[in-house]
């Protein structure tokens, strides 16, 4: 019985030193736990819940007067407010910058009241004051990004700093579809127009009174947005977006599919089927705009080979390009192909603003056809060699420039320049960047645009109204957005007349007989209409917005709402959890375990007993 006593207290003594010591271990482990919730990052700053995002292709340029991309586009909405947005599920206007506006019966005079007690994301008061200031830069300086949205407004003036009139020579049919970022007059103010419409980089941290503030760009690798914890429709649930760079579209996705990124644009179209599952949901969706073949039209000096000034020429070419392959093939069947500038599908059927060429209209593809309408305009092949020759007797060789950022550009091209051969024409393929295409596209001699490519394959992305895909055709436009630099006076009348139309259907028509013009003088030969391929994790974040709602994305440069209500389930069952529930959840972990303990230990001793009686 001694030895039995004996054994007894030495178990009673190990189970209350095996207590003290879990006890001990527990304390130091609930301290962490409790630690690690709220400990501070290296810079001193609590831990942060950061969106991360991948693309392909990041901006050119971070200064609204000079950035052409659509990441640009989609950085600059989450950094400057417009004057007013789009509703996300409808993409018809809602308030943004101003609360509300107004106008006159004849379309003469529009009021916009501004939020009240807004600020800059300097802390400077945001008022009336700069949305005159921003528009009137544009119309004064004449900055060519934005003159297709100011066209018709003779005057703006801030009549207090909540109240701002806008003054139209004609009725303007655009005024609630007008994407101008308003802009700081504090800090704009002092940048010399010629300099913001050609060198000013608008440097990181940017001041603006969006949701978010640009504080970092890391070419070629990242940008970094912090939220703005000020911002009118409330602080974001996210502090940081981090949108990364990829060069290589599948190790972007394998970072999907691992959960390293939230959501990527930008999706290779061959990879749309293969990301679905596995918590994240991949999509494909129609959006305003379209790829296109683009042909340089500028007359000389500009460095165009002169044959693609003939519209006869340009016309024979669109029977050489077989889009449904190019949408097939190029695009895995993620597209349609294009006839006309604005996209079919987009709008209800009684105001769809998409012309559709009747079949004698139509080019179908037959290079036979393309032949025998290059004979017939008197490029031929006099000497037999197989290349056709100019009305200069030089043989016909083009250059035709794929993106190296867009694989479908480089796949497209491989077909057109196929197809071109076969019906005489010396063609050279090259993938170039992004920016070496701009240089070439924006080539300025003596501070004058010109040219210097032949063809080149690229595209467009337009805003809910038709007017912006419709302006990039204009006289005005060209050596900006009309790439091409072609010009046609009727063209531009008839822009001018759409643009004071207030009756959607009388609108229509006009627009409809502008997309015929192009479509007939093929300045460019639209392609396929485009579709985002996107994808996003929906197991590890929750309150996407998919926009338009019916079969939209969750990123778009109409709105900011995935952006701003978007957020981490861990972190927001983290929040649930915390304080005094969590810490009695650890304490309720910490009484179970020491259970478990002095179980194994009963157990271990009841074993031995036994042994020792028997």
């Amino acid at each position: 019985m001694k030895t039995m006593i004996k054994r007894s207290g030495v178990f009673r003594g190990a189970i209350g030193l095996a207590c003290v010591c879990l006890a001990a271990g527990l304390a130091w482990g609930l301290s962490a736990a409790v630690a690690a919730a709220t400990s501070p990052t290296p810079s001193g700053a609590p831990d942060k819940v950061i969106l991360r995002l991948g693309w392909t292709r990041e901006p050119d340029n971070l200064n609204p007067f000079v950035g052409v991309s659509a990441s640009c586009y989609e950085a600059w909405h989450l950094q400057y407010d417009l004057l007013n947005g789009y509703d996300a599920a409808s993409l018809t206007p809602k308030p943004e910058f101003a609360e509300s506006w107004s106008h006159t019966p004849d379309g003469l005079m529009w009021t916009f009241q501004i939020r009240p007690g807004m600020t800059w994301q300097d802390g400077v008061p945001a008022t009336a004051h700069d949305v005159a200031f921003t528009f009137n830069y544009i119309i004064a300086n004449q900055m060519a990004s934005f003159t297709g949205y100011t066209e018709g407004i003779e005057k703006v003036e801030a009549t207090d700093d909540v109240t701002v009139v806008f003054t139209c020579s004609r009725p303007k049919a655009n005024m609630l579809g007008m994407w101008v970022p308003i802009l700081p007059a504090h800090i704009w103010s002092k940048v010399d127009p010629k300099d913001a419409a050609t060198g000013y980089a608008n440097a990181p941290p940017i001041v603006g009174s969006g949701p978010f503030q640009i504080v970092e760009w890391k070419k070629g690798s990242y940008i970094r947005l912090a939220a703005n914890p000020k911002y009118w429709a409330g602080k974001p649930k996210v502090d940081e977006v981090i949108f990364e760079t990829y060069q290589n579209a599948d190790t972007m996705a394998q970072d999907l599919k691992s959960g390293a990124l939230a959501g990527a644009w930008g999706i290779p179209p061959a990879q749309v089927e293969s990301l679905n599952g596995g918590g994240v949901t991949s999509i494909s969706y129609i959006t305003i705009g379209f790829d296109q073949l683009t042909f340089n039209c500028a007359p000389a000096p500009a460095k165009g080979n002169p044959v693609l000034r003939d519209p006869a020429f340009r016309q024979a070419l669109n029977y050489a390009i077989d889009k449904r392959k190019v949408a097939s093939v190029a695009y895995s069947d993620q597209v349609s192909p294009a006839t006309s500038l604005i996209p079919a599908g987009l709008y209800a059927t009684d105001l769809d603003y998409h012309w559709e060429p009747a079949a004698a209209q139509a080019y179908p593809f037959d290079l036979e056809k393309a032949k025998a309408a290059l004979d017939a305009a008197g490029y031929t092949d006099a000497n037999s060699d197989g290349i056709r020759e100019g009305k200069d007797g030089k043989p016909i060789r083009l250059e035709l420039l794929a993106r190296n950022e867009s694989i479908m550009s480089q796949q497209s091209g491989k077909f057109i320049a196929g197809w071109f051969k076969q019906i005489g024409l010396d063609i050279k393929f090259q993938v170039v960047s992004e920016a070496a295409l701009s240089d070439k596209v924006w080539n300025t001699v003596a501070g004058k645009v010109q040219p210097d490519y032949d063809m080149f394959l690229w595209g467009w992305v337009g805003d809910a109204d038709p007017n912006f895909l419709l302006s990039i055709s204009t006289t005005d436009q060209a050596g900006m957005w009309n790439q091409s630099v072609w010009s046609d006076p009727e063209y531009d009348a008839l822009f001018a007349r759409q643009g004071r139309e207030l009756d959607p259907q009388k609108r229509k028509q006009t627009v409809w007989k502008m997309q015929q013009i192009v479509y007939q003088q093929s300045p460019f030969i639209p392609l396929i209409y485009s579709r985002s391929q996107e994808a996003y994790n929906t197991t590890a974040w929750t309150g996407w917005v998919t926009s338009p709602a019916r079969d939209g994305g969750v990123f778009y440069t109409f709105q900011t709402d995935s952006y701003r209500l978007v957020h981490s389930v861990a972190a927001a069952t983290t929040s649930e959890g915390s304080g005094s529930s969590t810490l009695a959840t650890i304490l309720w972990i910490a009484a179970a375990a020491v259970g478990a303990v002095i179980v194994v230990l009963l157990i271990n001793r009841s074993r031995r007993r036994r042994a020792e009686e028997s």
